[in-house]
């Protein structure tokens, strides 16, 4: 098993999973909330595994020569990311005091947690098209042993970036959860939710457009 598979998977891994997207959103909102945080970071990094291995096994192959099926999960992650954002808008536009925020914790169970972060992993579009697509075409150049050191590599890269952002929001929860704080945090999610969408929405347009 090559050294050199492996940390290539890493940096890799960590290149596409790190920057800020649905999945890192939920799992640093539910860590300042300390809401079943670890549970959260877990969900997101199984899936991960589940579709990284898909994609590097021969998975990517398919999803990216199926144009109905990309086209389907581009929809319905436009839709999701849309319903997404409206909802950190309206977080963010509502006054709250800490007293109701506390509230709203405890309000949220362990089940509707994993059902989150489940929806925000398996409706993300980035997620199929990062690891599914694009690790998948990487990784299908290795060969053996290689193969499944680049893919142990990118696999180590999502728990250790999705735990380590969870336990780091935890334990700054205090700060992060200050109303303005959370607040600035609410509005970046909105726009950046909002941002890819539109992005996406005009990757579609441009490849159906008149």
């Amino acid at each position: 098993m090559s050294i050199w598979a492996l940390l290539q998977g890493f940096g890799l891994g960590a290149s596409l999973i790190i920057p800020i997207g649905a999945q890192n959103a939920y799992v640093l909102n539910q860590g300042i909330k300390r809401n079943h945080h670890l549970a959260t970071a877990t969900i997101c990094s199984v899936c991960d595994v589940i579709f990284i291995s898909l994609g590097i096994f021969g998975g990517g192959a398919l999803l990216s020569s199926n144009e109905t099926l990309l086209t389907t999960v581009t929809v319905g992650g436009i839709l999701f990311l849309l319903f997404y954002g409206s909802l950190s808008l309206r977080s963010a536009l509502k006054p709250q005091n800490d007293e109701e925020q506390a509230q709203q914790v405890t309000a949220r169970g362990r089940r509707a947690v994993i059902l989150g972060a489940l929806a925000v992993t398996v409706l993300n579009p980035h997620l199929y098209l990062d690891t599914v697509v694009i690790l998948g075409s990487i990784g299908g150049q290795f060969e053996g042993s290689d193969r499944i050191a680049f893919a142990i590599g990118t696999i180590f890269a999502s728990f250790a970036w999705f735990y380590t952002l969870s336990i780091g929001a935890a334990k700054l929860g205090p700060t992060l959860s200050k109303p303005n704080v959370k607040r600035g945090i609410d509005l970046a999610v909105a726009a950046m939710m909002l941002f890819i969408a539109t992005h996406l929405a005009n990757g579609l347009w441009i490849q159906y457009g008149a």
